[in-house]
């Protein structure tokens, strides 16, 4: 039998977090692989005056935040635990967890530990006590690229090559987030079922980020018309009015032109530009994403 090192601590894979460009909202994403403890954590944390939303996308809860303070009426099995605090402090996010008994543990060491923690703060926990912590995240930003046309009917597939340059890409500044298959109308040049792919980082170095993903798609499309796009900034539902027209029919590249954003940037302006910058908006909205809106039912 293999003895357990510390039984009563379940160490987050990943804690990361990214800001608004007012600093006024968070999105806290904790990367789990106990799933009890994360649907527990997912029902009550959500009763935190400072929670706004809360869902969970793959092996990550997420949680919309608005900076501030919170007092926490903390009571077992009712309200057992919750984020007390959330503030951006230049180029650091810090965010304060209390609970009582084992939500106190979860609250504190659990997260303490996590990959992705500059520095914390914790109290002692177990039993039936009160415990918390404050955790201090690097202040990242959302980017999303969007990805389209790097096929040929003879071989290929974007899904697969967007998908692993996002991990040869991520780095202690960049984190790679979240993969989304964004079905397009299927225009009659499409290699077969037309698709593009949007994939999220939160990161530090955007810039760094943006110019490592190109270097690797332009060394490994297999297409003269890759298209590349970029996506800088908190919320891409700018995007969707865009994104929906590229759903459900055809558009030009004087379409795409018209786009007056300075959060977006074409990277590659091929043809499949079009259907990069139409996945940006539907980034972890998987069902919508897959729908295909062609007219026909």
């Amino acid at each position: 039998m293999v003895r357990l090192s510390d039984p009563y601590t379940i160490r987050y894979p990943q804690i990361v977090a990214v800001a608004d460009e007012s600093a006024e909202q968070v999105e806290l994403i904790e990367f789990f692989d106990c799933t009890g403890g994360a649907m527990w954590v997912k029902r009550h944390y959500a009763q935190s005056p400072l929670v706004r939303s809360v869902r969970t996308v793959g092996a990550t809860n997420r949680y919309l935040l608005r900076t501030g303070n919170a007092d926490l009426a903390l009571e077992g099995s009712v309200f057992p635990a919750g984020i007390a605090a959330v503030a951006v402090e230049g180029d650091e996010i810090a965010v304060t967890y209390r609970g009582l008994g084992g939500g106190g543990v979860g609250a504190s060491i659990c997260r303490a530990s996590a990959p992705g923690v500059v520095r914390y703060r914790s109290d002692p926990a177990g039993g039936g006590r009160l415990a918390g912590s404050t955790i201090w995240l690097p202040h990242r930003e959302r980017v999303i690229i969007g990805v389209d046309d790097t096929d040929t009917p003879e071989e290929g597939a974007t899904w697969t090559l967007a998908h692993n340059i996002a991990r040869a890409v991520e780095d202690d500044y960049s984190r790679y987030l979240s993969h989304t298959i964004v079905q397009l109308f299927p225009v009659p040049y499409r290699t077969k079922n037309c698709v593009a792919i949007a994939c999220e980082f939160a990161t530090s170095d955007p810039d760094g980020l943006v110019r490592c993903y190109r270097d690797y798609l332009e060394e490994y499309t297999l297409s003269e018309e890759t298209g590349m796009a970029v996506w800088r900034g908190f919320d891409p539902s700018p995007l969707e009015e865009f994104g929906c027209r590229v759903k459900q029919g055809e558009v030009s590249s004087d379409d795409l032109a018209a786009l007056d954003d300075a959060r977006l940037s074409v990277i590659m302006g091929g043809r499949g530009a079009i259907g990069a910058a139409a996945a940006i908006p539907f980034a972890t909205r998987y069902e919508e994403a897959l729908a295909l809106w062609n007219g026909d039912g």
